[in-house]
């Protein structure tokens, strides 16, 4: 045979990794589903064929037997196949000796082959090179595999000049993954992952490249685990939960731990609790750290404790840091100071930032501002917004105010809610009303009563004074935004809000919501609340009902009531009651209470003397 064949090449389409053993680029026979009578079958005719002298048959059951592993049938086969200038058994035979040990005598045979035009053997040789540690000789072998469409090559080829930093590596790495590669599919969909998007390249909802959720797509669907797992985190992102979940679980199927945890994750969500424990288990059994801790949390809201902490520890052997300072948590809720603040440090030191914060707090609490102040900055540095926040608590503690507003400002710029009502506070003091009017949004839209209050108090002092209002006229005036944020304080349970929103209704004329707002301020221990209760309920003629409440503010240092009740028991002719609620309002004031309670007082003493 002048020219070597190419009859049976075999195992191009398998899987290239960078530790696979070679035999998985050779050329063996892969032949079609057939059960194992008909395998028989089928070696049994190639065998008589290749005994008549058919090389071609001498090749197919060389590669047959060694697909088997029955090297010691399979090389006489494929020596023979190969010395009548079969190029497939060159390759075969170099696969064989490759097994056997036989690195470079292996290299020998897949040369001739390669040099016959096998892509495959070229490939193969292109490895052997690169664990030999010879470069150029490795890419020149590669190259040549590559160009000739093999795949393997291509994505071996990429490979080895992405290691480099060879800027082809990517054309090479594309070239794999449209030949059918998976790995060069995921590593492409990955390098796509990463760059930021040009002007106009068309991205995902989430962010992600078009291009490169359609190599995930490719890659997952040729059965390639983190790509699955990958796409399932672009879909999970986009709230496409139901296709998410078939790609965690095609994915956590095939043995990826994290694909277990994440569908976990999804099922806890979708409130089965009990599937994703199974889920936490199956990845917690293999290695997941993520997937440990939420056991833990899981039996610690259960009252589990121990099985928590059990969890808790396997997370931190897996490397998680979490499961350290989740361990600090537990033992803080325990107060077992001394154990959490050991798992907080171990944390800490690992870099977890929020660990660092806990155990400032806890330093803080058992009096060691000094020691606090530090685990507080390492923290806030790390870009904790809670101990940025802290911090601000701890500079304006010392009254160090412009260190505190300036840690305050960067916790609200991180969108800390209390923080920006501190900015807010700080910037009505200093007379920046625009700039506080901006903080006080912000920390009142991010659920602050405080802030809500103190922005309508700002709106309130621009508001034109209203047309006055008879109690029980009707109303037909719009509420203001003023009154809107009063209102949003008041139902949080703000109680200067409610006693404000019971005045503006009491302005517009509005008895009954009036009513409520005081009723519930002063139900919450509001004396104003009570005070102002207690007026109304005198003008609609329930003067006894009104002393109630007057007698609760009077008793809570509100003056004013302490003189209405003194005027009501004067009226009423308890002289003796009447004159100890106006010594009470000469004591407690203001200035123009006590002056009216004492000439009260002054008078009653009299007649109570005649």
């Amino acid at each position: 045979m002048d020219v070597m064949g190419d009859k049976a090449t075999l195992l191009e389409t398998g899987r290239f990794e960078q530790s696979a053993d070679f035999a998985q680029s050779a050329d063996l026979v892969q032949p079609s589903d057939r059960d194992e009578t008909g395998e028989a079958a089928e070696e049994a005719r190639q065998r008589l064929a290749a005994e008549a002298g058919d090389v071609e048959a001498m090749s197919v059951l060389g590669a047959m037997l060694l697909r088997r592993g029955d090297l010691d049938g399979a090389e006489p086969q494929l020596r023979a196949a190969t010395a009548a200038g079969d190029r497939a058994a060159a390759n075969n035979l170099g696969v064989l000796l490759h097994q056997r040990g036989y690195a470079d005598e292996a290299a020998g045979w897949w040369r001739i082959a390669a040099v016959a035009g096998s892509a495959a053997a070229a490939h193969a040789l292109g490895r052997h090179f690169r664990e030999k540690g010879d470069e150029p000789a490795a890419e020149y072998w590669l190259r040549q595999s590559a160009e000739q469409g093999h795949a393997l090559g291509a994505y071996a080829l990429a490979d080895l000049l992405e290691h480099r930093g060879d800027a082809r590596a990517g054309q090479w790495m594309r070239a794999a993954a449209e030949r059918g590669h998976r790995e060069a599919a995921y590593r492409l969909a990955r390098a796509l992952d990463r760059e930021v998007p040009a002007e106009g390249e068309a991205e995902s909802d989430n962010g992600v490249s078009q291009d490169a959720e359609q190599w995930y797509r490719q890659a997952a669907a040729r059965g390639h685990r983190r790509a699955a797992l990958h796409l399932g985190a672009i879909l999970e992102r986009r709230g496409e939960l139901k296709e998410a979940g078939r790609w965690y679980l095609t994915s956590a199927k095939d043995g990826e731990a994290r694909a277990a945890c994440a569908l976990g994750f999804l099922l806890r969500d979708a409130g089965d609790v009990e599937s994703a424990a199974v889920w936490w288990l199956r990845a917690a059994q293999d290695g997941d750290g993520n997937a440990a801790n939420a056991l833990g949390a899981l039996h610690a809201e259960r009252g589990e404790t121990q099985t928590a902490e059990r969890w808790y520890r396997a997370a931190m052997d897996a490397g998680d840091v979490n499961g350290a300072y989740n361990l600090g948590l537990l033992c803080a809720e325990q107060a077992r100071t001394a154990q959490a603040e050991q798992w907080y440090r171990r944390a800490a030191y690992a870099g977890h930032r929020e660990a660092a914060n806990a155990l400032a707090i806890l330093l803080l609490q058992g009096g060691d501002t000094a020691g606090a102040e530090p685990w507080f900055s390492k923290a806030a540095e790390a870009g904790s917004v809670d101990a940025a926040f802290n911090l601000g608590i701890l500079f304006a503690g010392r009254d160090e105010d412009v260190v505190a507003l300036r840690w305050y400002e960067r916790a609200a710029a991180a969108g800390h809610t209390e923080a920006a009502l501190q900015v807010g506070i700080a910037r009505l003091r200093d007379g920046d009303e625009a700039a506080a009017e901006r903080h006080l949004r912000c920390a009142a839209g991010g659920g602050s009563a405080e802030a809500a209050y103190r922005l309508a108090t700002v709106l309130d002092a621009r508001r034109p004074p209203a047309p006055a209002h008879e109690l029980g006229e009707p109303v037909h005036s719009s509420k203001s935004e003023c009154e809107e944020w009063y209102e949003r304080a008041a139902t949080q349970g703000h109680r200067r809000a409610q006693v404000r929103v019971g005045m503006l209704a009491a302005a517009r004329g509005d008895v009954v919501e009036a009513a409520r707002w005081y009723r519930e301020a002063a139900e919450a221990g509001s004396r104003n609340g009570a005070f102002n209760l207690g007026l109304l309920l005198a003008r609609e003629g329930s003067e006894p009902e009104a002393a109630v409440w007057w007698t609760r503010a009077a008793d809570a240092g509100h003056g004013r009531a302490a003189l209405r009740l003194a005027l009501v028991y004067a009226r009423r002719g308890e002289l003796a009651e009447g004159q100890r609620w106006a010594d009470r309002a000469v004591t407690l004031g203001p200035g123009e209470v006590s002056e009216r309670a004492a000439r009260l007082r002054d008078a009653l003493r009299q007649e109570l003397s005649a």
